[in-house]
């Protein structure tokens, strides 16, 4: 989309769901991301890059938000039916990402993230945070979640993410300490805390095939979390921070410095590392043969949904090979 002006800034697909026929948000995405009000699809400031006014509003904004990560994300959230900027001593419900000032294609970086969010749940039924596309005056995109950790009365549910669970931090464990070890730990790390480790650990699997199958590199201890529920136990929160991050920098598949298992364990093609994986968390093999044949299929669905993204046709493109590269080296197995 490359309207600069928001009186030329339409929409063919809803900027929630990418459903088409629609010129702002489906009624699906406000209830979904927006509790059910009408909020528009462009945001009442100029984007920080373009405005210095704006850029020191975020900027301050910025200061308050704690959670971790290169890319920026602002606190926000929703009066009546307009989103605005949270003060210091509001609680926002909404984490804001504009286009980020770092990495290859930063402008295509919110409809990455938005359609790979999209994908996973709406494809392969991965519970996710609750998202959409949404712009500034400019026209510049940007990405907004829903936080799931605050409920509607304001209060906050306890979430831990698993670099915490494991007890690592950079004093600990040095600067790269949310990237050590292997998802097999995670597997461990869940077997420790979760009473409903069962009905979780399936879950965790389909996530992390998803997660190979669009190359996301990036998923560190830091981008899964636990969270607690009504009971006061906790249980995997919804999936978050998902995106093709290959297309922005050069990484590995897998984020963890061991890949998904130990280095004694980690033989053969993926997909046997997989199914020793699903094994070793104690997935049955009639689990993992459903959860595999799922992720093998809908690649017709995948399509859909990425043509209709917010990505450009180049980047569409990219998308779609990465994705099709790895389906190949899946199926292999």
């Amino acid at each position: 989309m490359k309207a600069k002006d928001m009186d030329l800034l339409t929409f063919t697909h809803c900027p929630g769901t990418l459903a088409s026929g629609f010129d702002t948000y489906s009624k699906t995405a406000l209830n979904r991301v927006f509790q059910g009000k009408k909020v528009h699809p462009i945001l009442p400031y100029a984007s920080p890059a373009s405005n210095a006014e704006t850029a020191a509003l975020f900027e301050e904004n910025r200061r308050q938000l704690s959670i971790s990560g290169v890319q920026e994300k602002f606190s926000v959230l929703l009066e009546k039916n307009k989103l605005r900027l949270a003060t210091e001593s509001e609680q926002g419900t909404y984490i804001l990402k504009p286009i980020p000032g770092a990495g290859k294609k930063p402008d295509q970086m919110p409809a990455n993230e938005h359609v790979t969010m999209q994908v996973a749940r709406q494809v392969y039924g991965i519970e996710t945070a609750e998202n959409a596309m949404i712009f500034f005056q400019d026209g510049t995109p940007a990405y907004i979640t829903k936080r799931f950790d605050v409920q509607s009365d304001g209060s906050k549910l306890a979430q831990e993410d698993f670099a915490s669970l494991a007890q690592r931090t950079p004093q600990t464990h040095g600067t790269d300490y949310k990237y050590l070890g292997n998802y097999l730990e995670l597997f461990e790390l869940m077997q420790r805390h979760l009473p409903t480790y069962k009905i979780e650990a399936p879950k965790l699997l389909k996530l992390l095939v998803f997660n190979y199958l669009f190359s996301n590199g990036d998923a560190h201890l830091k981008n899964f979390s636990v969270i607690e529920t009504s009971m006061g136990d906790y249980r995997l929160s919804p999936a978050y921070d998902l995106l093709n991050s290959r297309i922005h920098i050069e990484d590995k598949d897998f984020a963890l410095d061991d890949g998904l298992l130990p280095k004694n364990l980690a033989q053969g093609k993926i997909g046997l590392q997989f199914a020793k994986l699903a094994e070793l968390a104690g997935i049955s093999e009639k689990n993992f043969q459903t959860i595999m044949e799922l992720m093998l299929s809908k690649s017709d669905l995948v399509e859909k949904m990425v043509v209709a993204s917010f990505l450009n046709d180049t980047t569409k493109r990219n998308y779609l090979q990465s994705y099709q590269g790895r389906l190949k080296q899946l199926v292999k197995a």
